[in-house]
């Protein structure tokens, strides 16, 4: 192949990867956001305020552990037949699911079968979700260059960011709508809306080639017959370091992004909107630092990056809180800007690549998304569901929140050190 078509095929990955994960993960958070403010009103009404709040949470919760389920699947399509067919498949279960939550009746309309559709339809997007990330990840690192490795892998985690703040713009859009408007009917218009973004990706998706990595694999006939089988039998070990990694980026990562939504108007009695515009604005900062993180990742190392990342993540865990608790918009739009515009963005940078280099090509698929849904699954959704508890079993206090914040950390330190360097760039 040519150096100038090589290239293109190298940019076309790209934007392959970034829109279809951006859309993946906006119509995600845009359930998140909306569970926050809307489904615990719609689809689980209950006289307790609370136990509305955290069926409202289990409900974006229940996801996290059928991901793992939609991981093995889609992986082992993915290690079989290859990542870009795979990849389609998964944009349609997401979107279709996210266009029919917007349809769906509410509890006072059809009663009890309304959360019942809505998780079934969480449990399909569990299913789509979690086969994207792994393909998505893999289109941009098997396509990259040697040296920018780092780089083209922190392209798919910007997806997660741009989504998010699709998610939460389109939903702090909507709650301007005066009167009952939002809750009626404004809410809806991001899911069914998001149908023209799921046709966008699914052209770009189609219109690109197969990796090269898998390619060689295919043509080597080294294409594992179970990668499943294969995984746990020969790389065990790296899918547990894998799940250990995951719990810093994603606990953390939801408490500054989602859970605060909650702790804003309940504890700090600030508007919705306002609350929104914090994690919006923080949201904008780390769509530009994740990049350069992955930039900086090829020079000082995966491992190193990491390592400090998730240092500073345990160190901010109480002074986070602090400076949340002065009650004023302006600290709570530096608390979030800190914690998820700044010291997250190193961590998820280098995770997908770091990731990838742990496992052999006709396996990868399978071992990072194995890796990375059960990290999610145990410390990701039940993230919010988790902090909301502890406020109530602590009488509103922060600490065992923060303390959580510190656990996911300690557990992602201990399982980065016993990778090898040579592994990785280390």
């Amino acid at each position: 192949m040519r150096k100038n078509d090589k290239t293109k095929q190298e940019k076309k990955a790209l934007l392959a990867s970034l829109i279809g994960s951006s859309i993946e993960w906006f119509d995600f958070f845009l359930y998140g956001t909306s569970a926050a403010i809307v489904f615990n009103k719609l689809f689980f009404p209950n006289e307790d305020p609370f136990i509305a709040l955290m069926l409202s949470y289990l409900s974006f919760g229940i996801p996290f552990f059928i991901r793992p389920l939609g991981g093995i699947i889609f992986s082992h399509i993915g290690d079989k037949i290859g990542r870009k067919k795979t990849l389609v498949i998964t944009l349609t279960l997401m979107g279709a699911a996210t266009v029919c939550i917007g349809l769906l009746p509410t509890y006072q309309t059809i009663g009890l079968l309304a959360p019942i559709l809505l998780i079934i339809l969480r449990v399909i997007q569990g299913l789509g979700i979690g086969g994207e990330w792994g393909g998505a990840l893999l289109l941009a690192v098997e396509y990259a260059p040697k040296e920018k490795k780092g780089f083209f892998g922190s392209i798919p985690q910007i997806g997660v960011t741009i989504g998010m703040l699709l998610g939460t713009s389109a939903v702090a859009a909507m709650t301007v709508i005066s009167g009952d408007g939002f809750i009626v009917w404004g809410w809806r218009v991001p899911f069914i809306l998001s149908a023209v973004l799921v046709l966008i990706g699914l052209w770009i998706r189609n219109g690109l080639d197969e990796t090269p990595d898998f390619k060689k694999v295919k043509e080597s006939g080294h294409i594992t017959k179970v990668p499943l089988f294969d995984t746990l039998k020969y790389h065990w070990r790296e899918v547990l370091i894998a799940t250990g990694a995951k719990f810093a980026e994603t606990g953390p990562f939801y408490i500054f992004s989602t859970f605060i939504v909650s702790y804003g108007t309940s504890q700090l009695a600030l508007p919705n909107t306002s609350v929104l515009n914090a994690v919006t604005i923080a949201t904008f900062v780390t769509t530009g630092m994740i990049p350069l993180m992955g930039i900086l990742s090829d020079k000082i190392g995966r491992k190193r990056m990491y390592t400090w990342g998730v240092f500073l993540l345990l160190v901010y865990a109480f002074p986070y809180f602090l400076l949340l608790n002065k009650g004023t918009m302006a600290a709570v739009v530096a608390a979030t800007i800190i914690g998820l515009g700044i010291l997250w963005a190193p961590v998820t940078a280098v995770l997908g690549t770091l990731f990838s280099e742990l496992f052999s090509t006709n396996v990868r698929y399978t071992g990072i998304t194995l890796g990375y849904q059960l990290g999610a699954a145990l410390a990701g959704g039940t993230a919010p569901l988790i902090a909301t508890y502890l406020m109530r079993e602590f009488h509103g206090s922060w600490i065992p929140v923060a303390l959580y914040i510190v656990v996911t950390c300690i557990i992602s330190l201990l399982s980065i050190a016993t990778v090898s360097s040579k592994k990785m760039m280390a």
